[in-house]
């Protein structure tokens, strides 16, 4: 079986050939402009116009934890807004992170992937503002993806990243 690869570098820009989604982990609430989302909507405007409309338009559709919405930027690339965490503040109910719907969505993102023939790159999602931990996302990603035979590369980087 094949791993995760960990480069050190920029997830907006995968620099492999093919099909590529870039995933990250978008809020329940519409909430969009700080952390990893700031760098995606520098590069590209769909991503975040498309989220939200896609919250603007709930009652209606299926946003909520664990949904993912794959947005296509380029010929060669697609953005997926998977729906991971509940708020964006840390409170009584502990941090914002859903491990529960990152791996639903990470589920669904690996069927798109594997219909588009597409590599999946991210930085360690649901482990910055969401407030997550990587050993217990990880082994989603390892479960959900990788043995699923998608190529995944996670990114760290400073700004814009994790």
């Amino acid at each position: 079986m094949s791993e995760i690869v960990y480069i050190r570098g920029d997830a907006t820009a995968p620099s492999v050939k093919g099909v590529k989604m870039i995933a990250h982990v978008c809020n329940d609430i519409g909430g969009w402009g700080r952390g990893f989302v700031v760098a995606l909507s520098r590069r590209w405007p769909e991503p975040e116009a498309a989220y939200r409309a896609w919250h603007r338009n709930r009652a209606a559709n299926d946003f909520r934890l664990g949904a993912v919405q794959c947005v296509q930027v380029e010929p060669y690339v697609w953005v997926a807004n998977m729906i991971g965490q509940r708020g964006i503040r840390t409170g009584s109910k502990g941090v914002p992170v859903r491990y529960e719907a990152i791996d639903l969505a990470l589920g669904r993102l690996a069927d798109k992937a594997l219909e588009l023939g597409a590599s999946v790159h991210m930085p360690r999602i649901g482990c910055g503002l969401a407030g997550g931990t990587w050993s217990r996302v990880e082994p989603l990603i390892l479960r959900r993806l990788v043995e699923r035979g998608v190529a995944v590369t996670v990114y760290d980087h400073g700004e814009g990243g994790t």
